[in-house]
């Protein structure tokens, strides 16, 4: 199947750990915009391991809530945070130097829609992601507690 015509690669020059590291040493001066949209740092708690997990993910923004979307560009399984959160639906979150406790649901059929639309405002590839796989793309929701 062709690739979609709106599909951006990104940038890959600052991706995982080193992603998170300049992140938060800097209190993301360095690591906030990530190919010009906004990214946020999500501690999780493993499932297996109880060890705390850190990823940095696009979000976008509903109210007080914040939005991630569990796309590993569209891989056929959810990401590891994702299947974590679902374990322990507690979390913290890192947007530039705020730290911010958070509860995770993932939305609803009823929202996802809604939401769906402000993530892909954000960053239009998920669109793309959720081409490439047969599974349905989370979004999730990140509630201050």
């Amino acid at each position: 199947m062709p690739e979609d015509p709106t599909y951006r690669a990104p940038d890959l020059a600052l991706v995982g750990e080193s992603h998170i590291r300049a992140y938060r040493e800097s209190n993301g001066e360095i690591g906030y915009l990530w190919n010009g949209v906004p990214t946020l740092l999500l501690t999780v708690r493993g499932r297996t391991t109880g060890e705390l997990r850190t990823s940095a993910l696009i979000f976008g923004r509903d109210g007080d809530d914040y939005l991630v979307v569990a796309s590993m560009g569209g891989a056929p399984q959810h990401p590891l945070w994702y299947r974590n959160l679902l374990a322990d639906a507690r979390a913290e979150i890192q947007v530039k130097g705020e730290h911010i406790a958070v509860e995770a649901r993932t939305a609803s059929p009823g929202d996802k829609p809604r939401l769906w639309k402000i993530m892909t405002d954000v960053w239009p590839n998920y669109d793309v992601y959720q081409s490439r796989t047969d599974r349905d793309i989370p979004v999730v929701v990140l509630s201050p507690t």
